[in-house]
């Protein structure tokens, strides 16, 4: 078994608005928990906005370099449908070979 599979996954709720003012506490927040394996609660989300997902982006490539797994779900419809709009709704799920989440 990895250190990774022997530790605890954590959870952030991701804010209600993520626009421009989100943008950087989100990266603090996300850069806070890199290396453990994340689940992202995107169920109150109910506007996402380019910047912010640029850093889930780049939070997903960066946990998926680190071998760790993330995820976000659950997701609101608003969440899904920015997604769409923005060409990203399967970004957000990697989880490393053998691991689980």
């Amino acid at each position: 078994m990895s250190d990774v599979e022997d530790m605890a996954i954590e959870s952030l709720a991701l804010a209600p608005v993520l626009d421009l003012k989100a943008a950087a506490p989100l990266k603090a927040a996300l850069l806070e928990r890199r290396g453990h394996p994340l689940e992202l609660d995107a169920a109150d989300v109910q506007r996402l906005g380019g910047l912010c997902l640029q850093v889930l982006l780049a939070a997903g490539a960066a946990w998926r370099a680190d071998g760790v797994p993330m995820r976000i779900g659950p997701r609101s419809d608003a969440f899904l449908d920015a997604l769409r709009l923005f060409g990203g709704e399967n970004a957000f799920s990697f989880q490393p070979e053998g691991a689980s989440l």
